[in-house]
């Protein structure tokens, strides 16, 4: 295991988030990610960058404004909703899976109402500027989203490059799409089935989860591996940026393994 240990209270911490940086792989139809030293430690004795990017690039956090017209920026996201208990699940799923209602019933520990919600698909170990990465990708299913929902979940995070199907976003033919030539034509081919009556909605589950008022964490990774189906304290740490429907984000997993450490009183 991956893990960092407080020397004085025995806490372990996580990294769940993928390296960011320039090269990190965007997604298809969004521009890179373009960096520059504007301010040189050889000429001022000091750095500075200067970055262009689009915020849902890497391990990144999603608002409800996002999907939702009206909805929560990231400014207005509450506090509780990125400090919390929850679950890390282990749902391994294989090219075009879908995370159903089923998978999230059945899992080896059970969804409580109020959780953080971390999916491990085994899709983080593909992170990369691929066609495979990126359009073969599992997905979580309506009947998924609304289950997560009836549990009143605060935050839902998954290691995939987006919440939904690639077949339900628009890296198919759906509202601006396609963004990936013969994407349709190969999932039609090699599974028998009509792409647009086996995803007929656009951003579904991603829509139903935001409309819910909690946020989402889309590409997750990190040391994911060593937390398969395990309960954590999780802190999601994004800007606190007005009217913001994307950002880079930090999610660390904390373990107590010894089970004596509290919160300060605050007095």
């Amino acid at each position: 295991m991956n893990y960092v240990t407080d020397p004085y209270n025995g806490l372990n911490f996580y990294e769940l988030s993928h390296v960011w940086g320039h090269g990190a792989p965007s997604y298809p139809g969004n521009e890179d990610v373009i960096m520059y030293r504007s301010v040189k430690h050889g000429q001022h004795g000091v750095m500075t960058n200067r970055l262009k990017m689009v915020m849902h690039t890497g391990t990144h956090m999603n608002a409800p404004i996002h999907m939702i017209q009206g909805g929560a920026g990231l400014a207005d996201i509450p506090l509780e909703c990125l400090f919390g208990n929850g679950v890390i699940l282990h749902i391994p799923k294989k090219k075009w899976g879908l995370i159903s209602i089923d998978d999230l019933k059945n899992t080896e520990i059970e969804i409580q109402d109020g959780d953080f919600v971390v999916l491990v698909t085994g899709w983080h170990q593909k992170y990369s500027d691929s066609l495979e990465y990126f359009g073969e990708s599992p997905g979580i299913s309506k009947e998924g989203a609304e289950f997560l929902v009836s549990k009143n979940v605060k935050l839902v995070a998954i290691d995939t490059p987006q919440i939904d199907h690639p077949l339900a976003t628009s890296l198919a033919g759906h509202r601006g799409g396609p963004l990936m030539n013969r994407l349709e034509e190969n999932y039609a081919k090699e599974t028998g089935n009509n792409p647009k009556k086996d995803h007929p909605e656009w951003n579904v589950a991603h829509k139903i989860l935001l409309a819910a008022g909690g946020p989402t964490i889309e590409q997750v990774g990190g040391d994911i591996d060593s937390l398969k189906n395990t309960r954590a304290t999780l802190i999601a740490t994004p800007w606190r940026w007005v009217h913001g429907d994307a950002c880079p984000v930090r999610l660390v997993a904390i373990i107590d393994p010894t089970g004596k450490n509290r919160l300060d009183s605050g007095g």
